[in-house]
């Protein structure tokens, strides 16, 4: 199968079949911030700017890398830039590999100039580095997006449920230390959405990376994704076992944190709401991240995805004031209980 057909049934999958996890939530949930009924503080002064990776954020929000190397996916990037710009927060790309095995694909990816302000992040798949590629893959796929950042995901998993998957995962911390040293954008590594681990993080951390993205499990679960695309009885009994496999959200990030308590950290796996993002933040994370709930706006079109945006800012906006955060260096400090 090819890396476009696989682009598109992740799409469908992804909005078409359940592919949440079964038992295995976020822990959002568990997490309460302490309402404070004299906040001191008037709405209208609330502030939820925040600078991530050198660049100013209307509200600490990237739009989660999903999508790219179909026509289809054009159209979402398209949208997804047009919504950040006026909205003002960051996006990621989906991987880019397609672009960079075909060229006339990489348009799909290019959104420049939609977004011509925006904080962008290119993507590839950390583990191509096993496969041939290597430093000017990387520059490359930054160049062709004109972006600010580049993502390197780390999906083992996610590879080992394919058929086509690749699984050579082997010396590859010394490839991404190779990247961050030659690259001249910053270098953030993620996980796809069954968490960073305190030694993988504390590894990366070592080997250069600029930032990294916890992407824990409670979202999406990617092992129902390809459980969904596989033909094969046998393939989808594996990947189902692996439903609730990952470490949730919360954990992640506040393993990761005690790891380094100055790293830029986004927060993503499950991310909802404003109050979620707001608790990202109280929880160690710099930003937070979203996908899923803006690919099913973006594809009913750029009024329903812009309005989205919009809840999601007046959301938080609501909870800093609820809890008495004039700002997002306040935020950080907001009381938060756990059940």
């Amino acid at each position: 199968m090819t890396t476009t057909s696989r682009k598109l049934d992740h799409i469908r999958i992804s909005l078409e079949e359940d592919v949440s996890f079964e038992r295995r939530t976020t822990g959002f949930e568990q997490q309460h911030f302490v309402h404070q009924a004299l906040p001191e503080l008037d709405l209208a002064d609330v502030d939820t700017t925040v600078t991530f990776l050198g660049h100013r954020l209307a509200f600490p929000l990237i739009i989660a890398s999903m999508t790219g190397g179909t026509p289809e996916a054009a159209a979402i990037n398209q949208h997804l830039a047009q919504a950040a710009q006026a909205l003002g927060i960051g996006m990621g790309l989906g991987s880019m590999r397609a672009a960079l095995e075909s060229p006339d694909l990489a348009w799909t990816y290019q959104v420049r100039r939609y977004a011509p302000d925006i904080l962008l992040l290119a993507n590839l798949g950390a583990v191509q580095l096993n496969y041939g590629y290597g430093v000017d893959e990387c520059r490359r796929a930054v160049e062709l997006v004109e972006a600010d950042a580049l993502i390197l995901h780390l999906n083992p998993l996610q590879e080992a449920l394919q058929p086509e998957g690749d699984t050579r995962f082997s010396d590859l911390l010394r490839k991404i230390a190779a990247v961050c040293a030659a690259l001249d954008v910053p270098v953030v590594v993620k996980e796809v959405g069954w968490g960073l681990s305190r030694q993988a993080a504390r590894r990366l951390v070592e080997a250069g990376v600029a930032a990294l993205d916890v992407a824990g499990a409670g979202g999406t679960s990617w092992s129902q994704v390809e459980m969904f695309r596989s033909t094969d009885a046998r393939q989808r009994q594996v990947a189902a076992a692996f439903r609730d496999w990952g470490i949730p959200t919360v954990a992640s990030l506040q393993n990761v944190r005690l790891v380094d308590a100055h790293i830029p950290l986004i927060a993503s796996g499950g991310v909802r709401t404003g109050i979620d993002i707001a608790k990202s933040i109280a929880l160690g994370a710099d930003v937070a991240s979203m996908a899923a709930p803006l690919l099913r706006a973006a594809m009913t079109g750029p009024a329903a995805l812009t309005e989205l945006l919009h809840v999601l800012a007046r959301q938080l906006r609501v909870t800093m004031f609820a809890v008495g955060a004039a700002d997002v260096s306040a935020l950080r400090r907001a009381e938060l209980l756990t059940s």
